[in-house]
């Protein structure tokens, strides 16, 4: 007898949300280009937010959070928004969108990590070796080839940093999200991560300018910002979740390779940057470890 078959469209949404925030990239490098970073962050998930509650409300799933979760939902949204997209786009003004990728990759190496320190979770020495191999590809991609080069006097390395130190910040709110995970939906719960993120996010506008730049913005910063706050802030998040839902999570989290595939793809097109051998030597071990440390989780 033949296997039952797997509903498709489950996968389909989960390759769409995989792809557009592999594009996120691009469209931030492309927005970066007119706009302070702080603006391309509040604009995006103020879209992003209003996307994501008008599927929260029309699926009945709108409840106010109790009082008990108002203090933890805010800290959701300072890491998970906040500090991760400030870590993100500022580091994005000198690093280029397809090292953003390839780091990004990284955050299932770090979410293992934490549990082993922090959740009592076991570690194979399979997986720790996917470590290790990870880390040798994240050096010659932040070195690009030169591991000398890693040091923060050389040019662009600054912003590097900052990107790579946005994943072990997304790994912490991923692991502290699991509590609320219990007690809302999954769009809800981003919903009100993404509402307190953008609070947190405010008081930073007058120091960059705001949005009084915004009259002097072109039509490729606007379709961009479209792009960020529509369909990255707000439809991927929905798709994903519901693919979530109906697939097994090692299914969805092994689409996260697609990531730096199409923002490489993406960035060569728009934005002319080319991949050295350097730097897929380094997105390949990247991605060889990362399986690695989440083969057991397939098992």
């Amino acid at each position: 007898m033949s296997a039952p078959s797997r509903p498709l469209l489950p996968y389909l949404k989960a390759a769409v949300a995989v792809a557009v925030w592999g594009a996120s990239f691009v469209a931030t490098k492309v927005a970066l280009a007119e706009l302070p970073p702080m603006t391309i962050v509040w604009l995006r998930f103020a879209v992003g937010l209003l996307v994501l509650g008008g599927f929260v409300v029309a699926r009945g799933e709108f409840r106010l959070p109790e009082a008990r979760d108002l203090a933890y939902l805010a800290m959701l949204g300072f890491l998970g928004i906040t500090v991760h997209q400030w870590l993100q786009v500022h580091g994005m003004q000198t690093t280029e969108a397809t090292t953003t990728a390839w780091i990004v990759t990284t955050i299932p190496v770090f979410i293992a990590v934490l549990g082993v320190l922090f959740l009592g979770e076991r570690m194979t020495l399979f997986q720790a070796g996917g470590i290790l191999v990870a880390a040798c590809g994240v050096l010659l991609v932040l070195g690009r080839g030169d591991i000398g080069s890693l040091g923060l006097e050389r040019g662009g390395s600054v912003g590097d940093m900052l990107v790579f130190l946005s994943a072990p910040n997304w790994a912490v709110f991923s692991i502290l999200s699991r509590r609320e995970l219990r007690r809302h939906p999954p769009a809800r719960m981003m919903f009100y991560v993404m509402l307190f993120g953008l609070l947190f996010t405010t008081p930073w506008l007058p120091a960059e300018g705001g949005l009084a730049v915004l009259p002097d913005v072109s039509g490729a910063a606007w379709v961009s910002l479209a792009f960020l706050g529509v369909f990255c802030s707000g439809l991927a998040y929905v798709f994903w979740y519901d693919a979530l839902r109906a697939m097994p999570a090692y299914h969805a989290g092994s689409m996260i390779y697609l990531e730096p595939l199409v923002a490489a793809a993406v960035a060569g097109v728009v934005l002319g940057e080319v991949l050295a051998p350097a730097a897929l030597a380094g997105g390949l071990l990247i991605v060889s470890g990362v399986w690695m440390v989440t083969y057991a989780w397939t098992r």
